[in-house]
């Protein structure tokens, strides 16, 4: 029983047990509890939960405000996207909407999308260089705070502007919809979508693992260093602007990643997907989370998606508004999210055994107060 408590009361171990509850209930009850639909429901929800923990490494580890997460969500979205549509338009054939919308011809950057390797690899490279050729140029300039964060916040809606007034090669306002197919399995099979979830589970795992290594690396400890005393770290001879790059790049791909499930899974993806509001909506998970622990961030994640899922059913008018309550008071009064409160009832118990009694300390007082010498007896001992 004493080793057991010893080692539960390291944060390694508790989080071993955090994440094989975790694999548990993503891989056995999930599957053997939920219909179809509510599984397809929760995939969705695992896909933003991975923009969620590259958001909570960036801003949780290393103090930067993304909000503009969007932008690399979409990318990966619309790469997967173009690449499902050319498959299901079949050799040199061109996707019905360009039909419909434009001259009927496929423009040249969509051809490498035909090659589903080349589609993989872009999904994780072209996020990775526009974050960090971006990261790198305003880091490099000590742009922080309130500042990247609406520069961010900019990006993400020139973006959405760019993708709506393409509509001849992005589908416009309507998106991209109507995938058949994912890289030669039907989407309309239940079974294939079955393995989508477990894809997007998996995904999610290793991601959460990846970020866990990189908290209790060397570049962790550097990335907390810089967003605590980013001149201190300067002048101990390390280039903060290119450690929060990497941060910045690493929650781009993950976002990436996760938009590119996204489209398969939910077989639509618009501008209203990648706009503003989805890039606050998935900040304010991280935040109602926890975005200083590991797992706060998916679960806050998972959590604002189920009750803005729950609520628009039977609320459709006024969820919103409970989803803004909810964030306006967790940041209120939980600055550190959900994650805080569990550490306060944690800490409830160390605080009454350290609370003095009363009646002991009273006694002590007046005990300590007779016996101990005062000034007046030691003078008169001298």
């Amino acid at each position: 029983m004493n080793t057991f408590r010893s080692l539960w009361a390291t944060t390694w171990f508790r989080l071993l047990v955090g994440l094989a509850i975790g694999i548990v209930v993503l891989f056995v009850l999930a599957p053997a509890g939920l219909s179809d639909f509510r599984l397809s429901l929760l995939a969705r929800f695992l896909c933003v939960a991975m923009v969620a923990v590259g958001i909570g490494l960036a801003w949780g580890q290393g103090g930067m405000l993304v909000m503009g997460q969007g932008v690399f969500f979409g990318l990966g979205a619309y790469l997967m996207a173009m690449h499902l549509k050319l498959a299901d338009a079949g050799p040199g054939g061109v996707p019905d909407f360009m039909l419909l919308y434009g001259t009927g011809e496929l423009p040249v950057w969509w051809e490498p999308l035909r090659s589903p390797a080349v589609t993989v690899i872009l999904i994780v490279a072209l996020p990775a260089l526009v974050a960090g050729v971006l990261g790198y140029l305003i880091f490099r300039r000590a742009v922080r705070g309130a500042y990247f964060a609406i520069l961010s916040q900019a990006l993400v809606a020139a973006f959405a502007i760019l993708l709506i007034g393409q509509q001849q090669t992005t589908g416009g306002t309507n998106g991209l919809n109507g995938f058949r197919g994912f890289f030669g399995y039907d989407l309309n099979d239940p079974a294939n979508q079955r393995m989508l979830y477990f894809i997007a589970a998996a995904v999610l795992v290793g991601m959460v693992l990846i970020v866990w290594q990189l908290r209790r690396s060397r570049f962790g400890e550097l990335l907390v260093a810089v967003r605590d005393q980013e001149n201190r770290t300067r002048f101990l001879g390390y280039n903060p602007a290119l450690v929060k790059t990497v941060a910045y790049v690493i929650a781009a791909v993950f976002a990436a990643i996760g938009g590119a499930l996204f489209v398969p899974i939910v077989g639509i993806i618009s501008p209203a997907d990648v706009g503003v509001v989805p890039s606050i909506a998935f900040l304010a998970g991280v935040a109602i989370g926890g975005r200083a622990t590991l797992l706060g961030p998916v679960l806050g994640s998972i959590a604002v998606s189920a009750a803005g899922s729950g609520l628009s059913e039977t609320f459709p008018a006024a969820w919103t508004y409970f989803q803004g309550a909810v964030f306006i008071l967790v940041v209120g009064f939980l600055p550190g999210g959900l994650a805080e409160l569990v550490g306060r009832v944690r800490r409830l118990p160390a605080r009454r055994r350290l609370r003095p009694d009363p009646t002991t300390a009273s006694t002590t007082g007046i005990t300590s107060g007779i016996d101990a010498p005062g000034p007046d007896t030691e003078r008169i001992h001298a």
